[in-house]
């Protein structure tokens, strides 16, 4: 099978044969490939086979392999009728066949030798034919030419450790001569033991941070449920001293009912005394106004004796009576109780509220060595639709170098126009640590709120990192350190090194910076809420290296 396959490819081209010839040694070509070989060796006017090296003189006739030809053209007849499903054609995403000159199908392998990726069918070649077995395939990449060295333009198979950067032969006798220089495969080999122990440390802090997030759910678990219990007992309780006071005011309210009941009927029947008395009285002045109208002298003198005897009660009995008196002293008894009550219930309800307050969940205490810290490590990567058009990224948007050349960024509202900055894509909002790498004039290392004004020039520096109250920023340059805040500068006495740690303790609100050398040296720290996610931040006169895990 593999032989048919290679009479029918040519093995210049490494594609079916297109007008297909014949040589003496019985090896095909296409027409063009096998021609253009000859015309290289027209000088020489010997004529060679590129497959066996079989040499001709004269240079032979080309003649169509009218066999070969027919069979090439079912072949393609075939291909068509029997084209394959959308599915193995490449789309947005996919890596495309380099060899195929129509409709591009998915590459499912690319060759570190030829630079290529290729779909089944024109990987064939690399299988059956001799001198492509030797080839170096991998897992189809885009990625191919940053395998090529961008100096010598040959393949990246050296590691260099003293520039920790990839490298070809030749850089090894040019700029890395006399490096500490290792294989490619060495080096993935010392770097997996490397990845091996950090994914040991990373699955022993995701170990403990499962077992914080159990504790962590058990104890609000715990919280709510006491919370819970705590409003039922004082639901029931107020219920009881709700129901006290209603039976008291109940009482109170029967009690005062009882004694208007009393006074009310006291103050009745004198009602009634008094209005038959003032009966009487009136009566008798009737009387005794007829009597003194009297014209007869013997009638007014026989009836002026009875008339004048005065009555038992003919003076009106003295009343007296307080409406307010009694009631005056039960009002005052009972705001006297409900400012005791009152006062009662502010001292107590201040002491629940304080015991409240103070059940919190604790974060964790910052750490205190570099293994600690870097227990907290986060992998991050700049973002390209931020960058200012006067800074370059690179090593995989880890990197960026401040240049005098304008980069060919598309147009993004999120890009700072005017001032060298960048933000990482990852917004932070936990406990994290990072450590980057500076060098020449100055950086600025900061976080930010997302929502920083990306404009402004001159004057207008509210969108530059620290001169605003939505960023906060460390400046580090070989002479000076200092932290800026809304604008507000505070110098730091301390020395700063190349390399800076940052930890973020996003809920506890901490952020502080150090020197990373050594020792770690404490910069600043700042102590606020924090009310968003935090994105770090450069502000680059020079270049910056955000270093991962494994490097640091």
């Amino acid at each position: 099978m593999g032989e048919d396959k290679n009479s029918i490819i040519c093995s210049i081209c490494l594609d079916l044969l297109k007008d297909p010839v014949t040589i003496p040694c019985g090896h095909s070509y296409c027409m063009g490939c096998i021609k253009g070989c000859f015309d290289q060796e027209y000088e020489k006017g010997i004529y060679s086979c590129p497959q066996c090296r079989q040499t001709f003189i004269p240079r032979p006739v080309l003649n169509r392999n009218t066999t070969l030809a027919e069979l090439m053209e079912n072949l393609k007849k075939t291909r068509l009728q029997a084209a394959p499903p959308d599915h193995y054609y490449a789309g947005p995403g996919d890596v495309e066949c380099d060899s195929c000159t129509r409709r591009k199908l998915k590459a499912v392998k690319s060759c570190l030798v030829c630079l290529a990726s290729y779909c089944e069918t024109h990987l064939q070649p690399h299988y059956e034919v001799a001198p492509l077995k030797k080839h170096k395939l991998v897992q189809a990449s885009r990625q191919l030419q940053e395998k090529i060295c961008s100096h010598h333009d040959k393949l990246l198979e050296v590691y260099c450790r003293t520039d920790q950067q990839c490298i070809c032969l030749l850089c090894i006798m040019d700029e890395h001569k006399g490096h500490d220089t290792v294989s490619a495969a060495a080096e993935r080999t010392e770097k997996l033991k490397q990845l091996w122990e950090k994914h040991q440390t990373s699955q022993k802090r995701i170990q403990e941070g499962e077992k914080e997030i159990q504790e962590l759910r058990q104890a609000v678990d715990t919280l709510k449920r006491s919370a819970q219990a705590a409003v039922e007992d004082s639901e029931r309780i107020f219920n009881v001293l709700i129901c006290s006071i209603e039976r008291r005011r109940s009482e109170l309210k029967e009690l005062i009912r009882a004694q208007e009941k009393t006074e009310v009927s006291r103050a009745e029947g004198l009602l009634e005394q008094l209005g038959l008395e003032v009966a009487e009285l009136r009566r008798r002045d009737v009387e005794l106004k007829q009597l003194s109208d009297t014209e007869d002298h013997i009638h007014f003198l026989q009836n002026f004796q009875s008339l004048c005897v005065s009555p038992v009660h003919e003076v009106l009995p003295s009343l007296t009576i307080y409406p307010h008196i009694s009631f005056e002293h039960l009002k005052k008894s009972i705001s006297g109780l409900k400012d005791q009550l009152e006062d009662v219930f502010k001292k107590e309800m201040d002491k629940i509220s304080w015991k409240v307050t103070t059940v919190q969940i604790e974060s964790p205490a910052e750490p205190k060595t570099r293994e600690d810290f870097l227990t907290y490590s986060w992998n991050l990567t700049l973002d390209p639709n931020t960058a200012n058009q006067y800074l370059c990224l690179s090593n995989g948007n880890r990197e960026v170098t401040q240049t005098f050349k304008v980069q060919s960024y598309p147009d993004h509202p999120d890009r700072f126009t005017s001032y060298y900055q960048v933000l990482c894509r990852e917004g932070l909002s936990r406990v994290c640590y990072w450590e980057v790498q500076w060098s020449e004039l100055w950086v600025g290392v900061a976080v930010s709120y997302k929502d920083i004004s990306r404009k402004g020039s001159g004057n207008n520096v509210k969108c530059v990192f620290g001169h605003n109250d939505q960023s906060w920023r460390l400046y580090c340059s070989k002479s000076s350190c200092c932290f800026y805040h809304n604008n507000n500068r505070t110098d730091i006495p301390v020395p700063c090194s190349s390399r800076v740690g940052v930890y973020l303790n996003h809920r506890a609100g901490t952020l502080s910076f150090y020197s990373v050398s050594e020792t770690m040296t404490l910069l600043y720290r700042v102590q606020t809420t924090f009310t968003q996610p935090l994105y770090p931040g450069f502000t680059v006169y020079g270049s910056v290296k955000i270093l991962t895990s494994i490097q640091r």
